[in-house]
C-alpha cells in the first residue's frame, strides 16, 4: 500500500500529504516508529491524523504507512480481569516485553494472548443453518463468565465444519461457516471497529432496576438495566468513590471501568481492590467479571477519545452474548478536554468554552449505544448496556458546556454537592437537583419482588425532604419555634431519612452494600415512624415529646445499617416491635387523658 509523507507535526495532531485513496477514521502508522494514529479529516490528498502516542522526535518527511482498517477492538476469550490502555493494549504485557514501568512509545502487542489455549465447548454441529448472533460453542473463561462464542454478524449460511471439543487458542478455526459458496472461517475471536455500534435485534424499554447496593442511588434515584446516568460534581465531592462502589456492588454480570484522563493513583486503588474484594452476588472476586481500562492523565491525550469507545465496544459484545453489562467512565470532562485539544490544534473553529461544535452530537452517539436489546442469533436472549459517567465541572458550574449537554441525554442526574461532602454527607447527592426517568419503570419490580409498598415509602422520603427545604428557608427567617407541630415532625421525619437511608459508608464491611430487602426494611421504620407520629401530632401531642420518648429507638434505626447485616434482617423485627410498643404506649397516654 503506497505510503504518506509527513508535512507538518502539532503534538498528537499529524498533517501529511500523498494519502488521497485513504478513509476516514483509517488507522495508520506514523514515522520511523510507527506510532498508532487514525485519519480524522481529509482534504485532497492531505490528511489530518490524530496520533494515540507522544510525537516527539516526529519530523517532516517521514513515512506514514497505511492500514486500511478502522480502529478495531478484538473480541473474545482473555478480556475479564485485564486492565487494558486506551487502545486495548494489556498493560501487563507491554511491561514484559519493555520491562519498563512506562508505556514505551511504538510498542506493538496484541490484546488478546495468542498463545493461551481455551477449553471451547461447541452446541452446534455440521449441517446446522447459522446467521449473525447465533452461539456456536461456550469457553468457561472464568468461574463467573460464560464466554459464549458467536457467529460474528453479518455472517449467514450452514456449518461446513466444526472443532470438537478441545483446547484452541483465539486464532486458531473452531468452525467453517459456508455462505453461499464462501468459506468463512469462525474462530473464539472476533474484531469490530469501536465507532460502529454493534447491531441487535430490538430496543427494549428498561423496566428493571440495576441494583447497587447504594441506597441513594437504588431508591431516590433508581438506574435500570440500559439506562444511562451522570455524575457531575466538584473536586473532592467524591465522584471517584461513588463509582468505584458502583462498580463493585452492582448487579451487572460484566463491569468496564474506564479511567479517562484521571489521576493513576485512582486506577491503582482499583487494581489493588478488586482482586481483594468479594463479589456480593456470588461471593467470588470481582475482578472475575471485571475489565479495567486505563488511560490516565499522564498517558497521550489524544486516546483519551478511542479508550471511551474501546470500553463501551466490548460492553456491546458481552450484551450480545446475553449478559447485563456496566460501563463506567471517570470521566468524561477528560474526554471532551481532549476533543477540544485537538480540534484547536486541527484548527476548528471553537464553540462554547473553546469546546468543538460537535460535541453534543458525540456525547449523544457515545450514550446513544446505552440500552435494553434483544439480541441477534439464536437462542433467544436480552442483554444490556447501562452506562454511568462521571463529569468534571470546573468549580462545580453544571452550567458548563459538558454537564448541560451531559444532561440532555441521560435520564438519571446524580449530582454531587459540595456542602454536603463538607458535612461529611456521603454519597454527597443533592436529593433536591437529582432525578431519575425510571422510577415509574422500575416501581413494578421492586412492588413485586421487594416490597408492595416500596412506591408508596420512596415517595414519601422524597416529598419530605423537599418540604424540608421549604422549612429551613422560614426556619432561618422567622426560627423554629414558629412552626407548627405537623411541620417540626417533616424536619424530625426529614432528618431520619437523611441519617437512616441517605448516608451511607463505601468504607464500612457491612454499611458499604444495602441489599433491596434492607433497603425496604430501613423505609418501612421511617413509614412507620411518619405515620404513628402524624396521628399523634393530630391529636395534639408535641413532637418534643414523642421524640424525647422515643429517644433510645431513633438512634438505633440510625445504627442499624451498620449493626445489622444483609442476611440478618429478622432483626428489624425485633427494632419495627419497639417501634410501635412505643407508640402503643404513647396513644394509650393520649386517648387517657
Amino acid at each position: 500500500m503506497e505510503k504518506g509523507r509527513i508535512v507538518r507535526v502539532n503534538g498528537p495532531l499529524v498533517v501529511a500529504d500523498n494519502m488521497r485513496n485513504a478513509q476516514m477514521y483509517e488507522v495508520v502508522e506514523v514515522g520511523e516508529p510507527r506510532l498508532v494514529g487514525e485519519i480524522t479529516r481529509i482534504e485532497g490528498d492531505r490528511a489530518y491524523i490524530q496520533v494515540y502516542e507522544d510525537t516527539s522526535g516526529i519530523k517532516p518527511n517521514e513515512p506514514v504507512y497505511r492500514t486500511g482498517a478502522p480502529l478495531s477492538v478484538e473480541l473474545g476469550p482473555g478480556l475479564i480481569g485485564k486492565i487494558f490502555d486506551g487502545l486495548q493494549r494489556p498493560l501487563d504485557s507491554i511491561r514484559d516485553l519493555t520491562k519498563s514501568p512506562f508505556v514505551v512509545r511504538g510498542v506493538k502487542v496484541p490484546s488478546l494472548d495468542r498463545n493461551k489455549k481455551w477449553h471451547f465447548i461447541p452446541k452446534l454441529k455440521k449441517g446446522d443453518k447459522v446467521e449473525g448472533g447465533d452461539i456456536i460453542g461456550i469457553v468457561n473463561e472464568t468461574p463467573l463468565v460464560e464466554h459464549r462464542i458467536m457467529i460474528p454478524p453479518y455472517v449467514h449460511g450452514t456449518i461446513k465444519e466444526i472443532a470438537q471439543e478441545g483446547d484452541y487458542t483465539v486464532e486458531e478455526n473452531i468452525a467453517i461457516v459456508d455462505m453461499n459458496g464462501d468459506e468463512v472461517p469462525i474462530k473464539l475471536m472476533q474484531k469490530w471497529p469501536v465507532r460502529i455500534p454493534r447491531p441487535f435485534k430490538e430496543k427494549l424499554e428498561p423496566t428493571e432496576p440495576l441494583l447497587t447496593g447504594t441506597r441513594v442511588l437504588d431508591t431516590i434515584f433508581p438506574i435500570a438495566k440500559g439506562g444511562t446516568a451522570a455524575i457531575p460534581g466538584p473536586f473532592g465531592s467524591g465522584k471517584t468513590v461513588t463509582l468505584q462502589s458502583l462498580a463493585k456492588w452492582s448487579a451487572a454480570k460484566i463491569v468496564i471501568y474506564v479511567g479517562c484522563g484521571e489521576r493513576g493513583n485512582e486506577m491503582t486503588d482499583e487494581l489493588r481492590q478488586f482482586p481483594k474484594l468479594k463479589d456480593p452476588w456470588t461471593g467470588r472476586p470481582l475482578l472475575d467479571r471485571t475489565i479495567l481500562v486505563a488511560n490516565t492523565s499522564n498517558m497521550p491525550v489524544a486516546a483519551r477519545e478511542a479508550s471511551i469507545y474501546v470500553g463501551v465496544t466490548m460492553a456491546e459484545y458481552f450484551r450480545d452474548q446475553g449478559y447485563d453489562t456496566l460501563l463506567v467512565a471517570d470521566s468524561t470532562s477528560r474526554w471532551a478536554e481532549a476533543l477540544r485539544d485537538l480540534g484547536g490544534r486541527m484548527e476548528e473553529m471553537p464553540a462554547e468554552e473553546g469546546f468543538p461544535s460537535y460535541l453534543p452530537s458525540r456525547l449523544a452517539e457515545y450514550y446513544e449505544r446505552a440500552g435494553r436489546v434483544k439480541t441477534l442469533g439464536n437462542p433467544e436472549r436480552f442483554g444490556s448496556v447501562t452506562i454511568a459517567s462521571a463529569v468534571s465541572p470546573p468549580g462545580g458550574d453544571f452550567t458548563e458546556p459538558v454537564t448541560s449537554h451531559t444532561l440532555r441525554f441521560v435520564k438519571v442526574f446524580w449530582p454531587l454537592d459540595t456542602n454536603l461532602a463538607r458535612a461529611r454527607h456521603y454519597p454527597a447527592i443533592n436529593w433536591l437537583q437529582g432525578f431519575s426517568a425510571y422510577v415509574d419503570l422500575v416501581a413494578s419490580w421492586w412492588n413485586t419482588n421487594v416490597d408492595p409498598k416500596w412506591k408508596e415509602m420512596r415517595d414519601l422520603m422524597v416529598r419530605t425532604l423537599i418540604r424540608e427545604d421549604e422549612l429551613r428557608q422560614i426556619v432561618r427567617l422567622v426560627g423554629p419555634e414558629s412552626l407548627a407541630e405537623k411541620d417540626k415532625l417533616v424536619l424530625e421525619t426529614a432528618r431520619l431519612v437523611r441519617e437512616a437511608f441517605l448516608k451511607q459508608n463505601a468504607y464500612d464491611d457491612i454499611d458499604a452494600f444495602s441489599s433491596p430487602q434492607k433497603q425496604a426494611r430501613i423505609m418501612r421504620l421511617i413509614s412507620i415512624f411518619n405515620t404513628r407520629a402524624s396521628r399523634l401530632v393530630e391529636k395534639g401531642l408535641p413532637v418534643k415529646k414523642i421524640m424525647d420518648r422515643l429517644g433510645d429507638i431513633i438512634p438505633e434505626i440510625i445504627r442499624s445499617k451498620a449493626t445489622i447485616k444483609n442476611d440478618e434482617l429478622q432483626k428489624y423485627d425485633e427494632l419495627e416491635r419497639k417501634l410501635n410498643s412505643a407508640f402503643d404506649s404513647l396513644e394509650k397516654e393520649v386517648s387517657s387523658q
